[in-house]
């Protein structure tokens, strides 16, 4: 088991905890926890900084608005720099103006190394942190609280979970920014030793390729004495002689001769990834998939960060039904080349085959995305039988009749199923072309909109869809969630109650019993807006 799947596996279980409250608290700095509290003393520095920044920034926004995004910000910091305490350094505020920057902290043994934090209240089955490209960019990971209580003027406690967090390797970016929930988290337990192996990583990179420079047999070294330095440059002389040979033979398709002419370099020089990599793939070649594995993993383990080794290494794997090793090495390649469109075609190929459909349909796009022509070979290769069987009815369906608003609908639905939230807006907007009164249409788009962290058209959206059906209690609950975003806290609370009206008269317990809640949280805040005033 990779220590994805372990991570996954953990967050899956504290998903359940989560619901019944069954967490860990430990209060020692610098040690995991799931849940931290924060009050009394704590609570009120936070606060006073908070309305420092707020007085200073009342010009740009109104006051209330930057207390309250620098207290999301701010307390999400605490519960990361009480887990990681002295192995992170804070970021400076005055150095940038926003609750939400770029960078939040950095690794105190390597400030080239950033964390970004992010904070949320809501449901916690709703709930949903962002990023945009630039702060995938700017930092190694991403790390997400959940904020129990409304964050307001006058909460006097706040429980914080460490929701998860994601290395921003593993974060695919469609478009500027993308949004994800808590059972796409990984474990907040191994976020510590995530930094500290990705930081190792990077150490190591450095010093490989310190060690890399290429040698220049006229610039040998003189250690000791001239017959030594004549049997270096021996040496290295024959090391490329039987390279070169090797190397010929593969191209003339000798595989058993490059296989020799490479057993020869390494009992020379037993250190050389490149020529591991070379011989097994001259033993791939030949049919010898064990010894083929043997020498890929012997290059990874000199130099764990090319790409290329875990994809050949997974197609050897493939070719024996290993089809979850080759899904690792699949996805590790992907980790270290986001856009190696052949490691998502091949990874695809093995969740087909262990029936993950969803799985090899959002690699399947992904691929094609990369690389279109993987679209023009697609039914000669067998690439894309998933993505087609997937969605094929609603493309046929559209071809008998283009004019077939439901199946712009439900294409649509595909699409936005495997985070495709453009190709499902395109869908959702010929549905709506040649039906402008589909309602489901609209709510549908507007929830894509939302994942794309585009508000206006999404309210839009909402807004078109109560017009059509003012009984669904849906869109109301989404709209509400928006206007709660933006600040209309009595809007929100009109939207919510809208919904709640609709739940109970359709007997839908469990979404009354959320949408309550939510209200009860936003009459608080009122209130106490109210009382201030």
């Amino acid at each position: 088991m990779d220590w994805i799947t372990l991570l996954r596996s953990l967050q899956s279980d504290f998903i359940k905890r989560l619901a019944s409250g069954c967490l860990l608290h430990c209060e020692t700095e610098g040690q995991h926890s799931e849940l931290t509290i924060i009050s009394g003393e704590r609570l009120k520095i936070l606060r006073d900084f908070c309305w420092q920044m707020a007085e200073k920034y009342k010009r740009v926004s109104p006051v209330r608005d930057v207390f309250i995004s620098y207290l999301k910000g701010k307390l999400g910091e605490e519960v990361v720099k009480e887990r990681l305490a002295d192995c992170i350094t804070e970021v400076d505020y005055e150095k940038r103006f926003g609750g939400d920057g770029k960078i939040d902290f950095t690794l105190t043994a390597d400030p080239t190394i950033g964390i970004e934090v992010k904070s949320r209240h809501g449901s916690i089955d709703r709930v949903r942190w962002s990023v945009s490209s630039e702060e995938v960019e700017k930092n190694a990971v991403i790390v997400c609280i959940f904020i129990q209580e409304e964050v307001h003027e006058a909460q006097s406690e706040y429980h914080l979970y460490l929701a998860g967090f994601l290395p921003t390797q593993m974060i695919k970016l469609k478009t500027g920014r993308i949004a994800f929930g808590i059972d796409q988290l990984l474990y907040g337990g191994g976020l510590r030793g995530y930094l500290e192996q990705y930081q190792s990583a990077i150490n190591y990179s450095v010093e490989q390729q310190e060690k890399s420079q290429p040698i220049l047999v006229n610039h040998v070294q003189v250690i000791k004495t001239p017959g030594e330095v004549n049997n270096n440059v021996s040496k290295y002389q024959s090391d490329i002689n039987y390279a070169n040979q090797g190397h010929e033979y593969w191209q003339k398709g000798d595989y058993q001769a490059a296989i020799a002419s490479y057993n020869q370099v390494l009992k020379l020089q037993s250190n050389d990834a490149c020529i591991y990599y070379k011989r097994g793939l001259s033993y791939y070649q030949i049919g010898d998939f064990e010894q083929a594995i043997a020498d890929y993993s012997q290059a990874i383990q000199i130099n764990i960060h090319d790409a290329k080794l875990y994809l050949h290494r997974g197609i050897a794997r493939y070719q024996l039904a290993n089809y979850e090793l080759a899904i690792e090495d699949y996805t590790q390649a992907i980790r270290l080349n986001s856009n190696f469109a052949v490691a998502y075609k091949n990874r695809a190929d093995a969740r087909s085959h262990l029936g993950d459909n969803q799985g090899a349909i959002e690699d399947y796009t992904q691929a094609i995305k990369i690389n279109p022509h993987y679209a023009t070979t697609a039914k000669n290769r067998g690439m894309a039988r998933y993505l087609l069987g997937y969605q094929s009815g609603f493309t046929q369906a559209i071809k008998i009749n283009p004019r077939d608003a439901v199946a712009y609908k439900n294409r649509g639905n595909a699409r936005a199923d495997v985070g495709d939230h453009e190709g499902a807006i395109e869908d959702y907007n010929q549905a709506i072309e040649i039906n402008p009164h589909y309602v489901d249409a609209y709510y549908n788009r507007g929830n894509a909109f939302y994942d794309l962290g585009k508000l206006e058209p999404a309210f839009a959206d909402y807004t078109q869809a109560l017009e059509i059906n003012p009984n669904y209690a849906d869109a109301y609950y989404n709209r509400a969630n928006i206007l709660a975003e933006t600040g209309d806290m009595q809007g929100a609370i009109d939207d919510f109650q809208k919904a709640a009206n609709i739940y109970l008269k359709e007997g839908k317990l469990a979404p009354l019993k959320d949408t309550r809640q939510r209200i009860l949280d936003l009459q608080i805040v009122e209130s106490i807006d109210i009382l201030n005033f």
